[in-house]
């Protein structure tokens, strides 16, 4: 993975892998390991996404691995009085959390903007959108009207692009329903500053795809 960032010159990512994430119950020393070779290689993990918080352990544990990675935010998801303990000890610690819409085939808390908004209702600034660009449009709603109405809460982008909704096959950016360049512009439109990361999920080899992506995507900026 590390190879392959270099060659594309990409040097700030969001850690957002099987193994890190938080049902996968990985070590510290596998943060650290992480940790060691991306400062070698001159790259910044900006954001840690760990799948679902159910309690205060998974908070511990979620924490614990932004921390270790250098992370600012921690993207993921919770609901009920988990989040508000996230957001106070999130906020002690000096870190954001974006809660993450997803497409799922059964009913999902937090498919739409309006699901993302009602879960932040009254919470603090240290909480926000970690926004997937290919789940909203999963989900069958509007990609660019979600930029819009989430703007004043992005911590961070997933930049995907799938090919219908109601199921999640991704295609290469601007080759399915996503509305990518549109998106592309309504974050320049909203000022976003923060980090988009590319996701593409496939199976077999990716690299040439990836490639291309990333070329894509940097045509936009």
């Amino acid at each position: 993975m590390i190879i392959q960032l270099k060659k594309l010159k990409i040097s700030q990512i969001d850690m957002s892998r099987g193994e890190f994430m938080l049902f996968s119950k990985p070590v510290p020393e596998m943060f650290r390991s992480a940790r060691a070779r991306f400062d070698h290689a001159g790259i910044q993990c900006l954001s840690y996404y760990t799948a679902t918080i159910k309690d205060d352990h998974d908070l511990d544990d979620a924490v614990r691995g932004a921390i270790l990675l250098g992370s600012r935010n921690i993207t993921g998801d919770a609901t009920g009085d988990v989040l508000r303990r996230i957001d106070e000890r999130c906020t002690k610690e000096g870190l954001t959390f974006g809660i993450h819409n997803h497409y799922f085939k059964e009913k999902f808390e937090y498919e739409s903007p309006e699901d993302v908004m009602r879960g932040l209702a009254g919470r603090s600034g240290t909480m926000g959108a970690s926004l997937d660009i290919g789940h909203i449009a999963s989900c069958g709603f509007d990609t660019v009207d979600a930029v819009r109405k989430l703007a004043p809460y992005l911590k961070m982008v997933h930049l995907k692009d799938v090919q219908a909704s109601g199921g999640e096959i991704n295609v290469l950016l601007g080759r399915g329903i996503a509305r990518i360049p549109e998106v592309m512009q309504e974050l320049k439109n909203i000022d976003y500053r923060g980090l988009v990361a590319i996701e593409y999920e496939h199976e077999g080899a990716v690299e040439e795809d990836i490639r291309r992506e990333v070329e894509y995507a940097r045509k936009f900026l």
